[in-house]
């Protein structure tokens, strides 16, 4: 892949740089807890597994893989897996930690908006999960990728923050500060990570792009996908941004009166 010009660094690169780092290397960071995945724990949720379907014996692409737990837990089921992302900190621990696990996997670094031809109809399934097109610029070219990459029949799997729940700051009170949709760059200043609030990190200024459900399944059509499956989840095992209470049964909800608002959308896209 071409090698962007000194003068013109990749948007929000450093600062993966530096969570690829720092993530699952803490004694605090449960939330990547690679002392339990190398222990055996298995770190999918039941919605994408239940989307992908058996994997076993199947070649699967992990878009966005960071340091490689959810990429491993795949080839755990039984998947060819190969990961991509676009931080070569996040790929050497990735390749580190297959090794660690005794697992086979590929790892490539790459932009997931220009993936290498190489990697051309070469997948049954390609996989993203949590967190992943608000990081995406070019969305159109991130559909194209995928769809390039799978074989004729093979699916996309993408489960996300619903637009809805990114749009808000805080639950009580109440307050949105995040557009719906358009695509529009936004800068903000970064100092800290999600995955441990113990850990200080250097500062960065981080670029996100808000996408609405109807632009998110427009571009997938438009890369040729047909849309198999779409879901909106108010009720999830997890709350990707920690502002959500944790109900009796373990689950979150985004209460809106008397009722609930999206955390998650999932989509599954075939390639005709």
């Amino acid at each position: 892949m071409p090698q962007p010009a000194q003068d013109a660094p990749v948007p929000n690169r450093a600062l993966w740089d530096e969570r690829a780092r720092v993530h699952g290397s803490t004694s605090t960071d449960r939330f990547y807890d690679v002392d339990a995945f190398l222990a055996g724990r298995q770190t999918l949720y039941p919605l994408e597994r239940r989307l992908a379907g058996d994997v076993a014996g199947r070649d699967l692409l992990h878009l966005q893989c960071h340091f490689g737990l959810d990429t491993l837990s795949w080839a755990r089921l039984g998947a060819r897996v190969t990961g991509v992302d676009f931080s070569p900190v996040a790929v050497e621990r990735a390749r580190d930690l297959a090794a660690r696990a005794g697992l086979a996997a590929t790892f490539v670094e790459a932009d997931t908006q220009r993936l290498p031809a190489e990697l051309a109809g070469g997948f049954d399934v390609a996989v993203a999960t949590y967190g992943v097109l608000c990081w995406i610029g070019d969305l159109d070219a991130w559909m194209r990728g995928a769809a390039m990459a799978l074989r004729p029949g093979g699916r996309l799997v993408l489960v996300d923050l619903h637009p809805a729940y990114q749009t808000v700051a805080s639950l009580d009170p109440l307050v949105a500060d995040w557009p719906y949709g358009g695509g529009q760059a936004h800068k903000e200043t970064v100092t800290g990570t999600y995955a441990d609030a113990a850990v200080v990190t250097e500062t960065h200024e981080a670029v996100e792009y808000p996408y609405s459900v109807g632009e998110i399944v427009t571009a997938a059509a438009r890369a040729g996908f047909t849309v198999a499956e779409l879901g909106e989840h108010v009720e999830t095992d997890l709350d990707p941004r920690g502002l959500l209470p944790e109900g009796p049964d373990g689950r979150y909800r985004f209460p809106f009166g008397d009722s609930h608002l999206p955390i998650l959308y999932s989509l599954v896209a075939v390639r005709p």
